[in-house]
């Protein structure tokens, strides 16, 4: 049976919002690849939905003096010329709330899983102004993605937009997945632990151009994990006309906005905003506006800039609540200078850029220190982290450039030796399966270890097996002194001495630190 989808946008604009709601006629003129140019709406409004017959819909996206540019949504097989449209009154909106969580829903808010209708007790419009200045607060609390390399040297608070960009398959998405998968773990804990102050964050993942395969195994992940209990999938696949992948992640921003006015922390994934600009690019060019650089509409930095803007951390004022943004954008042959990748960069307080290099030499997650960096920086780092891992980015950056000349020389002085055996082994240190996040707790007892010299004995290529194992000894032996990191965010002389003496019981003939 074919879906009225016009009957069901009309029963929820009397649903969520009573109100007399005046009527526009108009007539198709003629069809362009899902644009319909459509004469005689005099009264309709930028992004206000069009209603057209057998259940098809759209939006106002071009006002012209003469006619309607309407970008079409959905099945639009039954759309021809000379079909009479409405419209509804009301703009493009989508539901939001907590009846969302665990589900996987299109760009316009139907479900795509099996599990029903989406239950939403409000509808937040897709295009929203962001909050103004005095409504924001600055960012402070971190938001750890269980990513060591990224926790440690790029931290990320509650309320960044930090960008993650690379070329094509070296780990963007996996990064993103893993952020989601660690909020899980951090989101399980602090329930249990019944602690009042503790607040969950909520994931919103949108998927915009990928392969249906790719979006599949992704949900299947964050099933299997018990991650889609916090998580909200928007999928606006390649298979999807152009508008739906348009707008897609702009619902995700709506409905991280609701969780984030009502007082909570989200965070949602833009993946990838490469694939939204060339979407918006084939409507604006079958849309008749002026092409620029690239091809591209002389708007699309605008396109992400309003969508990017809406991540905030508000006051108290405000709800006190959180929408962390995580855009990625995919490059070609690394060229962070092509016209996309700059623009998203400028909006975003950081990037974490993914080297193809290191990604094909093994080092993953490929993090290129070198361009790669966090505008919020220790703001969003707890004390302890401050503590362990400040000198981190400085030394891995040393030992890169010290590598790039010693290959060149045969003989090395003592410092310069040292130095580059000690980037060797906080390179082999940051190296992390896909899928493992770690607890923060875990991540200062590694950094701490490396920090106080209880790696430069050990083989360079032993290094991550024998930090793996050192997390199993502590959690069987000291499982009192992790929870005490956990607690307490900061490590004091008590836990100073206690780590001492928990790594020489570790490994005391082979891991002792250097004099």
């Amino acid at each position: 049976m074919t879906r009225d989808i016009a009957a069901e946008i009309r029963e929820e604009i009397r649903q969520f919002q009573p109100q007399t709601i005046r009527k526009n006629v108009g007539e198709v003129m003629y069809l362009a690849d899902g644009v319909a140019f459509v004469d005689g709406l005099s009264d309709v409004m930028y992004n206000e939905v069009v209603l057209f017959p057998n259940g098809a819909h759209g939006f106002a996206l071009n006002l012209e003096e003469d006619h309607v540019g309407v970008v079409l949504l959905g099945d639009t097989s039954g759309i021809k010329s000379g079909d009479k449209v409405e419209t509804s009154g009301q703009l493009l909106s989508v539901p939001v709330g907590n009846g969302l969580l665990g589900r996987v829903i299109n760009a316009t808010g139907e479900p795509l899983d099996s599990k029903g209708s989406v239950h939403a007790s409000e509808r937040y419009p897709i295009e929203r102004i962001a909050h103004g200045i005095m409504s924001r607060q600055p960012i402070s609390r971190p938001l750890q993605t269980g990513i060591l390399a990224i926790d440690a040297m790029i931290p990320i608070g509650r309320g960044q937009r930090e960008l993650i960009i690379g070329d094509r398959a070296t780990g963007k998405s996996t990064l993103a997945i893993d952020t989601i998968l660690n909020q899980t773990q951090i989101n399980r804990q602090g329930l249990e632990s019944g602690d009042p102050a503790f607040r969950p964050v909520y994931s919103i993942y949108v998927a915009i151009g990928q392969k249906n395969s790719s979006i599949a195994r992704t949900i299947q992940m964050l099933e299997e994990t018990g991650s889609m209990a916090f998580t909200i999938v928007v999928a606006a696949s390649a298979s999807e006309n152009p508008a739906d992948q348009y707008i897609a992640p702009y619902t995700g921003c709506a409905i991280g906005e609701w969780f984030m006015e009502h007082g909570m922390d989200a965070l949602v994934i833009y993946d990838d905003l490469s694939k939204h600009a060339i979407a918006y690019r084939q409507i604006s060019l079958i849309l008749k506006r002026p092409a620029g650089r690239e091809a591209y509409p002389g708007d699309v930095f605008y396109l992400h800039s309003r969508l990017l803007e809406r991540a905030a951390c508000l006051n108290a004022d405000a709800g006190g609540g959180s929408l962390t943004a995580l855009p990625i954008i995919e490059t070609q042959a690394g060229d962070v200078a092509a016209y996309i990748p700059t623009n998203v960069i400028s909006i975003t307080d950081g990037q974490i850029f993914l080297d193809t290099d290191l990604f094909n030499r093994g080092i993953r997650p490929a993090i290129s220190v070198g361009i790669s960096v966090s505008r919020v920086g220790s703001a969003a780092q707890t004390k302890a982290f401050k503590q362990v891992a400040s000198k981190l980015k400085l030394e891995l950056g040393q030992y890169y450039e010290l590598a790039a000349f010693a290959q060149f020389g045969s003989e090395l002085d003592t410092q310069t030796q040292q130095r580059l055996d000690r980037g060797a082994r906080i390179v082999e240190l940051f190296k992390q399966p896909a899928s493992q996040p770690l607890s923060f707790e875990k991540q200062i007892l590694l950094l701490w270890s490396i920090q106080q010299g209880y790696g430069d004995t050990l083989p360079v290529h032993t290094l991550n097996t024998m930090m793996t194992s050192l997390i199993t000894f502590f959690e069987s032996q000291y499982p009192e002194l992790l929870q005490a990191l956990h607690q307490q965010r900061s490590i004091d002389k008590t836990l100073e001495e206690q780590l001492h003496n928990g790594l020489k019981a570790w490994q005391p003939s082979t891991a002792s630190p250097m004099t």
